[in-house]
């Protein structure tokens, strides 16, 4: 007797099992002693089967979504672990199974000889509900877990419920299914609920989305600064201390139109202040600048889109630069809101500063360790006046060569051209001494661009970055026709990382500003500045960074006749 019974549970438990799944046991009544009919039998069934049924599509989109559990909900890990178990089944045997198997010799990894041939086909013969794997096998020796064994046999319910609705089913199966619901109640009962809550709080989320094509992103950044020194740059007059407290908030929307392409368009508003006035010096500036008095205005704007799979295009309309298309290789400091406190530790000036608005650009993925970033970017190019628009005003081609070598060390070598009409020079990417800024004076120049940045992960938890930068420039007025200036720049930087916390970061700059050493027809800047910052990145959440930090310019604007500048600020940065 008790073989039989293991001997037909073999037969139908892939069957019983998914009906597990769907049906709660509690409703079904003890056998009578004396023989049901079957008629009778399979209308009860069929009834709590429509009542209580739980389809699998309603099982992935749970998982799915399950991040979003309440962490206060004492079930949730239990429940989390349940539907990934689905999950993984369901992506593995759901979504790349063969069409359904009609007969036992599809599975090539099945024989005659194995223990479980004829359970196996009678249940391809009997339900039609087996499935095998995209490979025409079968996997029999694969270890599995209940829930993964009845959430996958989900494709045996319809024919179970056939073969009842047309009386298949004789009374002793009816009898095993009993048994098997009753067995399995717990599982139900928990995934049920657990899905049913789920399902509330997609359809929420989906009702009240902010867009169905557009990720909304935003940082507001709360600054506490004073800068203090004894006189300003190249003036008798005395350095403006007082003690500022400013902000800087700015939104990012991020529109995806095919998956892999990304629109960016940031609102930004501000009254932080640049710090060159007060202290006489552009060395000075702040690198998260947002003096604009309130003001909201677009502050980005670019379309970046594939082409094939090793190309990415950019083209950007407002306040677009190289640092949008290319890698900077100062991880880091090179972020305004989180990074660096001083504007010209971010990166390197004669790279990725060129006074540009405009322009188009692309990313080349040579090989796994080469790619090649391009840029051609302009500033004045919407106005048709004379020495303005796309070609006949300011602009910049720039590229860089990208070469990873392993995990740790990253290399950029860049290479550019640019030209200044006049007005608009501006060759230090107002980080540097106002000679280094405008070697000519208000004379067309055209300028040679060399730098070379990089970043080394010395130690999992030490990082060393750096730049060296290099200008060969040339006057384009008549008069002055055949003059060359030469500007060297530097920097380096070291941070700990995790230090004192998770996520926390202590790091030390310091540098060569941009500085004019040789200049035909004009003055060279006589002594050498020097810019150190120290700074200590403090995480008291995941949105929120706290920052307190000091830099220090030596010898302001390459003149040791100037008295040193200090500036120290306490930024905290909202992100969400």
């Amino acid at each position: 007797m008790k073989s039989t019974l293991v001997w037909k549970t073999l037969q139908l438990s892939p069957a019983l099992l998914g009906l597990s799944l769907f049906v709660a046991s509690n409703a079904y009544a003890e056998i009578s002693d004396q023989r049901v009919s079957t008629s009778e039998s399979t209308v009860e069934l069929n009834r709590q089967l429509s009542e209580t049924s739980v389809e699998i599509d309603s099982i992935q989109i749970a998982s799915d979504v399950s991040p979003a559990l309440s962490p206060t909900d004492t079930t949730a890990d239990s429940n989390r672990e349940l539907l990934e178990q689905i999950q993984r089944y369901s992506g593995e045997n759901g979504v790349e199974s063969l069409d359904q198997v009609t007969s036992v010799g599809q599975l090539r990894d099945v024989s005659p000889g194995d223990w479980a041939y004829e359970a196996l086909r009678s249940l391809v013969e009997r339900y039609g509900c087996i499935a095998g794997y995209p490979d025409g096998t079968y996997r029999g020796n694969r270890a599995l877990t209940r829930y993964e064994f009845a959430a996958g046999l989900n494709a045996c319910l319809n024919q179970i419920e056939r073969l009842i609705g047309t009386g298949g089913f004789d009374e002793t199966e009816l009898e095993t299914l009993r048994r098997l619901i009753q067995e399995f109640e717990a599982e139900l009962a928990t995934l049920g609920a657990r899905v049913d809550n789920l399902e509330g709080r997609v359809a929420f989320l989906e009702d009240n989305q902010f867009s169905t094509t557009t990720k909304l992103k935003g940082e507001v950044i709360f600054n506490l600064a004073s800068a203090f020194g004894d006189e300003k740059a190249d003036s008798d007059e005395d350095v403006d201390d007082n003690l500022t407290f400013s902000h800087r908030t700015r939104l990012n929307f991020d529109t995806s139109f095919m998956g892999e392409d990304r629109l960016r368009v940031r609102l930004q508003a501000g009254n932080t202040p640049e710090f060159d006035e007060a202290t006489g010096t552009e060395m000075a500036r702040q690198g998260f600048e947002a003096a604009s008095d309130n003001d909201v205005a677009v502050n980005d704007l670019y379309y970046r889109f594939p082409l094939g799979d090793k190309i990415r295009l950019f083209v950007g309309a407002n306040g677009f630069d190289f640092n949008d298309i290319a890698e900077i290789h100062n991880p880091i400091l090179e972020s305004s809101g989180t990074g660096a406190l001083n504007r010209f530790n971010r990166r390197n000036p004669f790279v990725f500063r060129n006074n540009a608005e405009q322009g188009v650009g692309a990313n080349i993925q040579l090989s796994d360790s080469l790619s090649l970033d391009l840029g051609y970017l302009t500033g004045e190019s919407n106005s048709p006046l004379d020495k303005d628009g796309v070609f006949d005003g300011d602009f910049t081609a720039m590229s860089q060569l990208n070469l990873a070598l392993g995990e740790k060390l990253d290399l950029g070598f860049a290479f550019g051209y640019s030209y200044y009409p006049g007005e608009d020079v501006n060759l230090s990417g107002s980080t540097g001494s106002p000679r280094a800024k405008r070697p000519f004076g208000e004379v067309a120049t055209s300028a040679l661009r060399f730098g070379i940045q990089g970043s080394w992960r010395v130690a999992p938890k030490i990082n060393l970055a750096g730049w060296g930068g290099y200008i060969n420039a040339e006057a384009e007025a008549d008069d002055r026709e055949g003059d060359n200036a030469e500007l060297w720049t530097w920097a380096a930087n070291v941070s700990f990382l995790d230090l004192g916390k998770e996520g926390a970061a202590f790091s030390v700059a310091a540098g060569i500003p941009p500085k004019l050493t040789d200049v035909d027809g004009g003055d060279d800047d006589d002594d050498t500045s020097f810019l150190i910052e120290a700074q200590y990145q403090y995480p008291i959440t995941d949105n929120i960074l706290f920052t307190p930090g000091v830099y220090v310019i030596l010898n302001p604007n390459h003149d040791d006749g100037n008295d040193d500048i200090w500036v120290g600020t306490i930024r905290t940065t909202f992100s969400f």
